[in-house]
């Protein structure tokens, strides 16, 4: 979360476990602590994979560094309208840059490769 202070990552924990509006509820009520600085150093304990949006303030592509002892960051950029060929004919659809960064030793690339191509089918969705 970028604060004033900088640079914040909170961590949802037992996200596996909860529902998008649980998680949802949980993000807006770390995200009220961090602007308000009373986020805990707990709160940020415990990750092992880091989302994270360059997109919310322009950014389109990014190499994010995974957190120490996390196994993953995913980078989201900025959706942006693209013209693409869709059975051989150009429409205009929204394009949402993203990109992994992973540990090797945890996951190879043929994995993460599959993980990105479930997440693509999950957002087109």
């Amino acid at each position: 979360m970028d604060t004033e202070d900088g640079l914040l990552v909170p961590v949802v924990k037992g996200a596996d476990k909860k529902n998008l509006l649980q998680i949802t509820k949980e993000l807006n009520d770390l995200a009220e602590k961090a602007r308000s600085r009373k986020l805990d150093l707990m709160d940020m304990k415990g990750g092992s994979f880091t989302i994270t949006n360059y997109g919310s303030i322009s950014g389109t592509y990014g190499t994010p560094v995974i957190n120490p002892g996390e196994s993953a960051i995913l980078g989201l950029g900025r959706a942006c309208d693209r013209v693409v060929l869709v059975n051989n004919k150009p429409e205009n659809r929204k394009v949402l840059p993203v990109s992994l960064t992973f540990d090797h030793q945890i996951l190879d690339g043929a994995e993460a490769a599959r993980f990105l191509q479930s997440l693509k089918a999950i957002l087109k969705d």
